[in-house]
């Protein structure tokens, strides 16, 4: 799991993205104090840090400057200031990337991982990743390690399409846009709803609570395949 440290004394915000990041498998530490903050990054570690510019009894680019001399940890500045001499400052002392408030937390997310990539801290991101699903497209098979699932062939193009894009997550739009281009090829045998229903009931040891193909709410779906 993913352990960053935020210094963010807007609270609202802050369990907003502390709650939508956990769904990823990112865990947040907050520290309304920006003191407090500093302290922490000295006694445990964090993969990153998510840094707001305007803090109480310090200004944040004094925090980013701290802690770019003394902890080796990339920082992504979070902030509604938006001059650019601030962003331009903390881009100068060592800030890894600027975001702009208001902003959708799916971009957070992504950037948080497009950064952990370049720095090359996760091992997860330096090791040859074994997955579980694999598929056969001269047979159309899916495979679930060494077995072959008995799909129809809506529930192959469904699940051929998430295993194509492990980690994304995709909306109910994006599906049915799959299926609508190869619809010449197979036929379309049911809600989508029904046919993800069969797909876990084919994949998952328990299709109330999926390991695999998870539902993101008022997003889509995610598939998760990393042993």
């Amino acid at each position: 799991m993913i352990k960053i440290a935020m210094i963010e004394d807007d609270i609202e915000l802050a369990n907003m993205l502390t709650q939508y990041l956990r769904e990823f498998d990112i865990e947040v530490e907050n520290f309304e104090d920006p003191f407090i903050g500093l302290g922490s990054l000295s006694l445990n570690h964090y993969d990153l840090l998510i840094l707001d510019l305007t803090l109480p009894g310090i200004d944040g680019l004094n925090i980013c400057k701290e802690v770019v001399q003394k902890f080796k940890i990339p920082i992504i500045i979070s902030s509604a200031r938006s001059d650019i001499v601030d962003k331009v400052t903390a881009l100068k002392l060592g800030a890894d990337d600027y975001l702009p408030k208001p902003y959708d937390p799916r971009e957070l997310e992504v950037r948080i991982r497009t950064i952990l990539r370049r720095y090359d801290k996760r091992e997860v991101d330096t090791k040859e990743i074994e997955y579980t699903f694999s598929i056969n497209k001269e047979k159309k098979e899916i495979k679930k390690g060494d077995k072959v699932i008995d799909l129809t062939a809506a529930e192959y193009i469904i699940l051929s399409f998430f295993i194509g894009k492990r980690g994304y997550i995709i909306s109910r739009e994006d599906i049915l846009n799959e299926i609508s281009f190869k619809h010449d090829e197979y036929a379309f045998d049911g809600s989508l709803a029904v046919i993800i229903n069969r797909i876990r009931k084919k994949i998952e040891d328990d299709p109330r609570s999926p390991r695999y193909l998870k539902t993101i709410r008022g997003m889509g779906y995610k598939f998760i395949d990393e042993n």
